[in-house]
């Protein structure tokens, strides 16, 4: 596995490097066979990534929006209208402002009151698209992942039992400490990606991502030690507040 760690300046930074490294990504994945397959986050940095990529006009004209399709690491247990949708925050900032055609998004139901007809649903969706045998997994070109300040990425929070699924693709996760039902890809999924970029911003992050990247591998407690492709590139891009306890990474 290729891993590579950047510290950037702040979220600002971040946003610019991973809208690049977006566009570099789906122009080769087009250019080698036709189409570009992102699974997006939610989070304030993926977000303000989101704008960029509609919002500045040299990023837009590089994005090959017709060669796109969509997908989401991971969805809250609400409607698509309800403020913590990731759906939501992904169109408000980007989708609706983009070209991109219904067809080319599929995006986790979370308003179904059983999540666990939610995560089958968008399972059967990944298999489809990817036109996938039982047991196989997904290739996303890229898989875009936060972190939060206790080690978790995705919907896969430390202890929870997603940890611990393999043969699937997404499943429901019930996380105790939210009192919420979540629905996330699982690691072998996301790990079979071409390419994982994660956004880490914040000094409240520091010293689990310090643990996650320098400390034992200790996955149970932090679980975004799970996300290392198994034949692809790891790109963490971090702010100086959330790197200021790294002892690697290069600080640009």
């Amino acid at each position: 596995m290729d891993r590579e760690i950047r510290i950037l300046a702040d979220g600002a930074a971040i946003a610019k490097r991973a809208a690049e490294e977006f566009v570099q990504a789906a122009a080769s994945a087009v250019r080698t066979k036709g189409f570009f397959s992102v699974a997006l986050a939610g989070g304030s940095t993926p977000k303000a990534l989101y704008r960029l990529l509609v919002n500045d006009p040299a990023l837009r004209s590089e994005v090959p929006w017709d060669n796109i399709h969509l997908f989401f690491g991971d969805e809250r247990h609400v409607a698509p209208s309800h403020p913590d949708s990731n759906f939501r925050m992904a169109t408000e900032a980007m989708i609706s402002k983009s070209p991109l055609k219904a067809e080319q998004v599929t995006r986790i139901k979370g308003e179904y009151p059983d999540a666990e007809q939610a995560a089958l649903e968008y399972e059967k969706a990944v298999r489809e698209y990817f036109k996938l045998k039982n047991g196989e997994y997904p290739r996303f070109d890229l898989v875009l992942a936060g972190m939060g300040n206790e080690g978790h990425t995705l919907s896969l929070f430390p202890g929870t039992k997603a940890l611990h699924v393999d043969r699937r693709i997404a499943v429901r996760n019930w996380v105790g400490k939210l009192y919420a039902e979540r629905i996330t890809l699982v690691a072998p999924a996301a790990c079979n990606a071409a390419q994982i970029i994660f956004l880490v911003a914040g000094a409240d992050k520091a010293p689990a991502l310090k643990a996650v990247l320098e400390g034992p591998f200790e996955p149970e407690q932090l679980p975004a030690q799970l996300l290392q492709p198994n034949n692809g590139k790891l790109l963490w891009l971090v702010d100086t507040a959330a790197g200021s306890m790294l002892s690697i990474g290069i600080r640009e």
